[in-house]
């Protein structure tokens, strides 16, 4: 999996339309190996791109849970302090 794909489901607040459009750019770009594409492929990379996205729309929408919803800052404060772990600081 790309690791740049973040995980969207059960923050609070939601996911909003360009972070899910944002993943599901970076999942189409690791399936096509192209970062842009060409003249010739960009109508179906941008079709793909809508395809994936509103696929994404849909799984978020529909997933349940009975876990309370996660706070970002609190993740991506857990996040930096596994990465100063791993990396080392800087």
């Amino acid at each position: 999996m790309c690791r740049n794909i973040k995980t969207l489901y059960n923050f609070s607040p939601p996911a909003t339309d360009n972070e899910i459009r944002a993943s599901a750019q970076q999942f189409v770009r690791k399936l096509s190996g192209m970062n842009s594409p060409s003249k010739a492929n960009e109508a179906a990379f941008n079709r793909a791109l809508e395809q994936v996205a509103a696929a994404a729309e849909e799984l978020l929408g529909s997933l349940v849970t009975m876990a309370p919803p996660r706070d970002r800052e609190t993740e991506a404060a857990k996040a930096r302090a596994r990465n100063e772990v791993r990396f080392g600081v800087r």
